[in-house]
């Protein structure tokens, strides 16, 4: 295993950039659908139905990616707690890039009829399947890798090459809307970025060939401590309190992340009038902040510990997140400034793999933070454009209230983490 003392060498640094890199390209796959829902909402449902209920029909769509995950990422988490971490880690690029290049050459509504929704709800379900085992070994692959005393900035780092896949998506969608009239990127321009995406992914898939198995994974296989029952059953009968916390930690990860980052840009459009193309650059500059947060989540939680970063972290971000909601309207030459603070205060998720690596031993580790992560992120990542899309018929305000909700759980998680729940490295 690592040693834990010793500084981060040449080969981390390695691991860590090829790792951070292939998980920024296959979550651009992943994430892109988001930044064209609009026009994708026209191209692929009747456009004699309600708007509302188009744009609930796309996140439904996007949602299906959510929900496929927990089938996906536990089918190779138990082959990379049995057979090896680098297998599934490169083969979930594949699986990515394909259904990407697909959804790029679909058939609208108008060609293909009720078949076009079909196929590209098939394709969000394969990408959904793929980015299941994508995260989670991920983040056991590099932790894996890294001194234990360096486990935060490794997953941190990761977190944030995972969030420079978001960014990617919004400068390629910047781009597309800033040099495209309205009728080619309806016509044809939404395309682009769907058939660039699985070109990434194939060039990620490639990366992967430099990377070595991890030295946990190898002297447990060594040692002949793999998990010899079914690692699912092994994480749900013996780590329930590991993966309780988990999941509640993904809640925070993963709802911070859409509401703010993916959902803010369309809902500032709506809800204050902005440009969609000075919204798409907001949310870029918030989306580099977050990329900051990220790395700063990851070195706060080696130096200061769980519970420290999440308490403080999640004050942050209920302060930021209200005065970004609350004042982007009355003050919209602050745009730039508001959405970049609660950016880099949603950064405090890139604190939650490395509590989540923790939490479970090595034999068990890859399925134990796939179950929870995915089983959790299927729940709230992908129902959570539904419930805020539903809640803003109450509140226009609803992703605010959403977001200080969030706040207070990451609150408590840092309280109970103080009691010892997750600090041990195992």
């Amino acid at each position: 295993m690592p040693n834990n003392t010793r500084p981060l060498n040449r080969q981390d640094y390695k691991t860590l950039t090829l790792a951070a890199l292939g998980g920024a390209l296959e979550f651009y796959d992943f994430i892109i659908f988001v930044f064209f829902a609009a026009v994708m909402a026209d191209l692929f449902f009747p456009a004699d139905i309600p708007e509302w209920l188009r744009q609930v029909q796309t996140f439904g769509i996007f949602a299906a990616g959510y929900l496929a995950r927990p089938l996906g990422g536990i089918v190779m988490a138990h082959f990379g707690d049995l057979v090896g971490r680098k297998k599934m880690f490169t083969l979930s690029i594949l699986l990515m890039a394909l259904p990407t290049l697909a959804m790029g050459l679909l058939p609208t509504y108008a060609s293909a009829g009720l078949a076009a929704p079909l196929l590209l709800l098939f394709m969000r379900i394969l990408q959904g399947a793929a980015i299941g085992g994508e995260v989670p070994g991920a983040w056991v692959f590099v932790a894996e890798h890294v001194p234990a005393r360096r486990t935060g900035i490794a997953c941190g780092t990761l977190t944030a090459g995972l969030t420079v896949g978001i960014l990617l998506g919004s400068v390629v969608a910047t781009i597309i809307n800033t040099t495209m009239s309205a009728q080619t990127l309806h016509d044809v321009g939404w395309r682009i970025p769907f058939l660039l995406g699985g070109a990434f992914g194939l060039i990620a898939m490639y990366l992967r060939r430099w990377l070595q198995e991890t030295p946990v994974f190898l002297e447990m296989q060594q040692r002949k401590v793999l998990a010899q029952e079914l690692p699912v059953k092994s994480v749900i009968l013996r780590h329930k309190k590991a993966v309780a916390i988990s999941m509640l930690l993904t809640w925070l990860l993963s709802a911070g992340i859409v509401v703010v980052i993916l959902m803010s840009p369309v809902w500032l459009q709506k809800q204050y009038g902005f440009a969609p193309a000075l919204t798409l650059q907001a949310n870029s500059i918030a989306t580099i902040m977050l990329c900051f947060g990220c790395l700063i989540a990851g070195l706060a939680i080696d130096r200061f510990g769980a519970s420290k970063t999440f308490i403080i972290g999640s004050l942050l971000l209920a302060a930021s997140s209200w005065m970004f909601y609350h004042l982007s309207g009355a003050h919209p030459e602050q745009l730039f400034i508001l959405y970049g603070l609660v950016g880099l205060c949603v950064g405090v998720v890139g604190a939650v793999p490395c509590v989540m690596v923790r939490a479970f031993p090595p034999a068990v580790r890859f399925t134990g933070i796939s179950f929870s992560y995915n089983v959790a992120y299927a729940i709230f990542g992908g129902l959570t454009p539904v419930a805020v899309t539903m809640l803003m018929g109450v509140s226009p305000m609803a992703p605010a209230w959403y977001i200080l909700g969030l706040s207070l759980v990451g609150f408590a998680l840092g309280i109970v983490l103080r009691e010892g729940s997750g600090e041990k490295t195992l």
